[in-house]
C-alpha cells in the first residue's frame, strides 16, 4: 500500500489519541545491568498514561509483563492496558513505531529502522510494526517502506509543517545517496505535508541519534515551539545552541508569522559512567489531558520545565517523571513511546494479555 490518498495527513502529537504505545524492557535488552531501576520509571510512565487513555505494551514475555503491570499498576490503569506479544530487541518505540496518518482510511508507515544509522542491532525492532499489523493492533492499511526514518526525528504541527534536523537526515548510513532536496521532496509526498523545516544546530553531548529533534526543539499549538537553551558560557553546547535559537528566530509559519518560542532550561551536567548523558526537557511526552515531562532530580530546573511546559498545554496535567535511569542509554521520556492517533487502534483489541498469530504468550 502506497499512502498517496490526499485525504490523508500527519496528526500533531496533541491530536486526540486511541492509544500509545511502550517496548518493555527485559533482561535481554541494554537494561538488564540496572534493570529493576528502568522497570520502575517504565511502570511510572505506564500508569501516568494509562490513567489516560489506552495503554499498548509490547513485549517478548506477556504473562511475566502483564504480572508486573498488575502489581505496580492501580487498577484503574490497568484496566486500560493491553499487552501484546512481539520479539524485541530494545525498547525506543519512538523509533521503531510506525507514523500514523488519520483519513477516511488511516495509514500507518512502518518506515524502515536500522539503529541510528547501523550504529546498533536493529533487524529484531524493524519487524516489530508489521507483526503488530498481523496480529490486528491497527484499524488501518500497512505501509512498509525501504526509507529509513526514526519518529524521534520529526516533528508535526498537524497544519502540513514538518521540522526535523539536518544532522540526522543527513547522517550516513540513512538513506545514501539521496540529496536533502530528494528527502524532503519524499518526506513531503509520504507524510502529506506542505514544507519542511530543517534546522542545522543543537548537537547534545551523549546523542547517539545523529539530532534528533525530539530532544532539542518540539512543536505546540497556537504556533508555539519549545526548545533546549543552553545559557552556561562554559558549557561545550553552549556556542552550537545559541545558533540554534539565532535560527529559531528565523522561521516562520505558513501563513508569515514568528513562532512564539518558549525556552526550556538544559540540565545540569549527568554523569555516569564518566560520561556526560543527554539529559533534557524537550522530550516530554503528549498524550490525551496531560503531558509527561522528564525531571532529573534537580528541583529548580524541573519545575522550571514543568512550568514552562504547562504554559505550552494550557489545560492540560502536567506530570513529572524522574528520567535519569532513561538518560542512561541515552533517551528519554518521548523517545521510550509512540502514539497512536483516534481511530488507530483497532477496538476489538480488547485490554487483556494477548498473543500474536504465531500463537505464542
Amino acid at each position: 500500500m502506497n499512502p498517496q490518498n490526499p485525504n490523508v495527513f500527519l496528526p500533531a502529537e496533541w491530536h486526540p489519541q486511541s492509544g500509545l504505545q511502550l517496548t518493555w524492557p527485559h533482561e535481554r535488552t541494554d537494561w538488564r545491568p540496572y534493570l529493576d531501576e528502568a522497570r520502575l520509571t517504565f511502570e511510572q510512565l505506564a500508569e501516568a498514561v494509562a490513567t489516560h487513555e489506552r495503554l499498548i505494551v509490547v513485549t517478548p514475555h506477556c504473562g511475566e509483563t502483564a504480572a508486573e503491570l498488575k502489581a505496580a499498576l492501580t487498577p484503574r490503569a490497568f484496566a486500560n492496558v493491553s499487552v501484546v506479544h512481539c520479539a524485541t530487541h530494545d525498547t525506543w518505540a519512538r523509533d521503531h513505531g510506525p507514523i500514523s496518518l488519520i483519513g477516511p482510511t488511516n495509514v500507518v508507515c512502518d518506515f524502515t529502522f536500522n539503529g541510528w544509522g547501523e550504529k546498533f542491532p536493529w533487524k529484531t525492532d524493524n519487524a516489530i510494526t508489521a507483526r503488530l499489523f498481523k496480529a490486528g493492533l491497527f484499524h488501518a492499511q500497512h505501509y512498509k517502506t525501504d526509507f529509513v526514518l526514526e519518529g524521534g526525528s520529526i516533528e508535526s504541527d498537524g497544519q502540513g509543517t514538518l521540522l526535523t534536523t539536518s544532522t540526522c537526515l543527513l547522517a550516513p548510513h540513512r538513506n545514501q545517496p539521496l540529496t536533502r532536496e530528494q528527502i524532503e521532496q519524499r518526506l513531503k509526498a509520504t507524510l502529506h505535508v506542505e514544507r519542511v523545516l530543517w534546522l542545522d544546530h543543537g548537537n547534545v553531548v551523549g546523542d547517539d541519534t545523529d539530532g534528533h529533534v525530539d530532544t532539542i526543539v518540539r512543536m505546540a499549538p497556537d504556533d508555539t515551539l519549545l526548545y533546549m537553551r543552553v545559557d552556561d558560557e562554559a558549557d561545550p553546547m553552549f556556542a552550537d545552541f545559541q545558533a540554534l535559537e539565532r535560527q529559531l528566530h528565523t522561521l516562520r509559519t505558513l501563513s508569515g508569522k514568528p513562532y512564539r518560542l518558549l525556552p526550556l532550561p538544559t540540565p545540569r551536567p549527568i554523569l555516569y559512567d564518566g560520561e556526560r548523558l543527554p539529559a533534557t526537557y524537550a522530550n516530554f511526552v503528549i498524550i490525551n489531558g496531560a503531558v509527561i515531562v522528564p525531571t532529573y532530580k534537580q528541583p529548580d530546573l524541573d519545575a522550571q520545565a514543568l512550568a514552562t511546559v504547562g504554559d505550552a498545554f494550557p489545560g492540560r496535567e502536567v506530570i513529572g517523571i524522574d528520567a535519569t535511569v532513561i538518560t542512561r542509554q541515552h533517551g528519554s521520556l518521548h523517545c521510550l513511546t509512540m502514539q497512536y492517533p483516534e481511530g488507530i487502534l483497532a477496538v476489538s483489541h480488547a485490554p487483556s494479555t494477548t498473543a500474536d498469530r504465531d500463537g505464542r504468550s
